[in-house]
């Protein structure tokens, strides 16, 4: 296989047009397909963008010749149906977060996929952008000793007003909907890389905004990690007021701070920016097209901040599905990494639900399978 072979198929035309269409472009994929619920509005983006098929069938787009790969990008209650297609046609993956509606269906797509050998991704970009990437390299360094206490905070006014437009799956409960999927997603992802794996959860979900929804606009998270880090995880997309962003890690000898492409570690020293390798740098932000921009959601992600990160990310599972060695630092996210956050995404709505602690599943070092398995 070369390159100039390697086709696409992208599920879904918002996101995946405004973010996974123009970064599969970017790391040198070409985009054949373009599949949709809407007829219409399928093949008016797809001309828009300049790509040749418009489908409203994925079973369609998979008659395509060349095609050695599938970007999901629709609401989570459907990413099972469509990446357990994909992969049943010998197809690797990329499947965006939340990953699933829950671990049970999370772990059918990793079995599939590991049955099938095929190169399999979860859409956690933000492993790639310039300050994630960075303070995890800071983490593994041991900057700032052994870890001990976490916290993360995130408040944005995005839901704040009721007439701001957003999909109607972020609403439902039942769809895996809700401000903890579409952002403690990442929040999970990321405690992960810098500080291991979850051992159990406190929670409270909530609606600030005056929607109504069945699932929450902002929730609050207390956990532990198996070594031992105490954190709070806390965001809430429904309140008014200008925005906060915190995410600190306080060890036995340094305290390290994200402040989006700038970290910074303070200990007897004092305080220091970390350098930033080129390694780890990111193209400027590339806004989408303006015509694209019609909801809240889409001005969300029409800023491009996400695009730099999502061609990385595309580049490194091009590079796998061509056989390829690539770079470990940073490291994509797979569907294992789905299927372990999904876990604690569980754990934190039985939390809520039955406010009481509830542990996560242990997970089994790596080549160890878990007893039982």
């Amino acid at each position: 296989m070369n390159q100039s072979s390697l086709g696409a198929i992208v599920v879904g035309t918002q996101f995946g047009v405004l973010t996974h269409l123009r970064a599969l472009r970017a790391a040198g994929i070409e985009v054949r397909a373009l599949v949709g619920r809407d007829p219409d509005k399928t093949a008016q983006r797809a001309a828009r963008m300049g790509v040749e098929g418009a489908y409203t069938s994925l079973t369609e787009a998979l008659a395509l010749p060349d095609i050695e790969l599938v970007s999901v990008a629709t609401p989570p209650h459907t990413h099972a149906g469509f990446v357990l297609e994909a992969v049943a046609a010998g197809k690797h993956v990329l499947c965006e977060k939340p990953f699933a509606r829950n671990a049970g269906e999370a772990r059918a797509m990793l079995a599939a996929a590991e049955a099938a050998g095929v190169v399999h991704v979860l859409g956690t970009e933000f492993r790639f952008a310039t300050g994630q990437a960075l303070g995890a390299r800071a983490m593994r360094q041991g900057l700032i000793g052994e870890p001990r206490m976490a916290t993360m905070v995130l408040n944005l006014p995005i839901l704040a007003d009721p007439a701001g437009e957003v999909p109607d799956w972020w609403s439902a409960a039942e769809e895996g909907g809700g401000w903890l999927g579409a952002l403690a997603s990442h929040n999970v992802d990321q405690l992960r890389t810098l500080l291991g794996e979850f051992a159990g959860v406190s929670a409270s979900l909530s609606l600030v905004a005056d929607r109504d929804w069945t699932a929450e606009d902002s929730y609050t998270v207390h956990f532990r990690t198996v070594s031992g880090v105490a954190g709070i995880l806390q965001s809430t997309a429904g309140g008014w007021g200008p925005p906060v962003a915190c995410t600190r890690i306080y060890g036995s000898h340094g305290t390290l701070s994200i402040e989006g492409d700038a970290v910074k570690v303070a200990d007897r020293s004092g305080l220091r920016t970390l350098e930033t390798p080129d390694d780890l740098r990111n193209p400027a932000p590339d806004p989408a097209p303006a015509d694209l921009m019609v909801t809240a959601y889409d001005h969300l992600h029409g800023a491009g901040t996400d695009l730099g990160p999502y061609a990385k990310l595309f580049a490194v599972m091009r590079e796998r599905i061509l056989g390829r060695e690539t770079p470990g630092d940073p490291a994509p996210a797979t569907f294992a990494d789905g299927v372990a956050g999904q876990e604690v995404l569980d754990a934190i709505r039985q939390s809520a639900h039955e406010q009481r602690w509830v542990d996560v599943p242990a997970r089994a070092p790596a080549g160890v399978a878990p007893v039982g398995a």
